[in-house]
């Protein structure tokens, strides 16, 4: 590898040049959403880079430590205090009111692309990341809940990704939130001084976030924690009902993970994740940023922006993650390489190489070197088929079989 000059300005911590096979494999990740999210018919959706602060400070809440110490803000020429996005369903409220998309409820929107978080980089996290997600707005129905996690499901079976397991849990509705809320924060505060600085901390902003958290002195008094199942309306209990019913119907298998919350207060009903089984392939790839993909229903974010109540489910996954589990990919497979046999050639072999392409064929040339060094470099690309030109065009094609496609593009379709 070349070495740079010590003038050369270096690439900023925490994000990433990606090339090669993980670029490939990112690829893949993104180009298997696409196709999946059109399976299940949800519409693609573009936001802006940047919102006002405002947009995450209320909707992911000014005592969380996204809007506390990891978000990249900045005040504009305007004097606007604007913030790279650090997630996208913030972004996708504030558009869904903001452009009138009421009127297309329910809606499915689907996006992909980069967010931007200052937290330490480590194994699969970056400060500019990159997620594909997938929301449905307007939907207050466990099939929504339901469609979602199938859609999940198959696309990392459609990744190739296995040993990977659906661990589900129930917020409850509001009323039900609320009481069990409130029973933990009367449970741990008996253990204050034993939970660790962190949960101390969580106790007085989310006390629900001490459920999962990874201390073993919280695991420790978490264990016999009071539980949502106890808390649950009838109206709650249904819905959870509901979700597990479709999700056996779809054939969808999931664990139930009763120390699965999300801390905020518009979060309800269903929440999950998909986690690599203990002592698999995908465990150890990721190391300890074990979540693949994660979500859950919240009903009661469009509020906290200032619209009306609006049912809402989604989630969202990394891509670096699931590149890391779908491994290292070749480019896709070249199937004619244009060999050049000598420069007087290059005309027809231009000619030639564009209605390759227009005919949908994987093409490339080969026009550098001497005539011997252009055969062992077009050897070396691995192409299905060698077409070889020189002045007088097109005169012979090496590999195994005709193709029926190259044969018309070429100007001799098959018998």
């Amino acid at each position: 590898m070349a070495k740079t000059s010590s003038n050369t300005p270096q690439a900023i911590r925490g994000t990433q040049d990606i090339f090669g096979p993980d670029a490939e494999a990112f690829a893949f990740v993104t180009e298997t959403f696409e196709r999946v999210r059109k399976l299940y018919r949800f519409r693609r959706a573009e936001m802006p880079v940047f919102e006002k602060t405002e947009v995450f400070a209320r909707s992911i809440g000014e005592t969380t430590d996204i809007v506390s110490k990891e978000m990249y803000s900045f005040e504009d020429r305007g004097g606007d205090s604007l913030t790279l996005r650090p997630e996208f369903t913030a972004g996708i409220a504030r558009a869904y009111l903001t452009n009138g998309w009421q009127q297309h409820a329910p809606l499915k929107l689907a996006t992909h692309g980069p967010l931007f978080r200052y937290e330490r980089p480590q194994k699969g996290r970056y400060r500019q990341f990159h997620q594909i997600d997938a929301e449905i707005v307007g939907a207050g129905e466990p099939q929504a809940d339901v469609e979602l996690l199938a859609m999940a499901d198959q696309l990392l079976r459609e990744l190739g990704i296995a040993g990977v397991t659906l661990q589900l849990n129930t917020l409850g509705d509001a009323d039900s939130r609320d009481a069990w809320r409130a029973a933990l924060v009367q449970y741990f505060d008996r253990y204050r001084s034993d939970l660790s600085e962190d949960s101390q901390d969580r106790l007085d902003r989310n006390p629900l976030r001490i459920l999962d958290s990874k201390d073993p002195r919280d695991q420790t008094i978490a264990a016999n924690a009071p539980r949502i199942d106890d808390f649950l309306s009838i109206a709650a209990s249904e819905f959870f009902d509901d979700v597990t019913d479709g999700l056996r119907a779809a054939g969808v298998n999931y664990k139930r993970s009763a120390s699965l919350v999300r801390g905020l207060d518009y979060y309800r009903h269903t929440a999950f994740e998909f986690v690599p089984d203990a002592g698999s392939a995908a465990a150890a790839a990721l190391g300890s940023q074990s979540t693949v993909l994660g979500g859950g229903r919240y009903d009661g974010l469009m509020e906290s922006l200032g619209g009306p109540a609006t049912p809402a489910v989604g989630w969202a996954a990394g891509i670096e993650r699931l590149a890391m589990l779908v491994g290292e990919r070749a480019p896709d497979l070249l199937e004619a390489m244009v060999l050049v046999e000598n420069d007087a050639g290059m005309a027809a072999a231009i000619e030639l190489l564009s209605r390759l392409r227009n005919s949908g064929v994987s093409a490339d040339i080969m026009a550098t070197g001497s005539p011997k060094k252009r055969y062992d470099k077009a050897v070396k690309q691995n192409p299905q088929h060698i077409l070889r030109v020189d002045e007088r065009g097109y005169h012979g094609m090496s590999g195994e079989g005709d193709d029926a496609r190259i044969l018309a593009a070429i100007g001799r379709p098959p018998a």
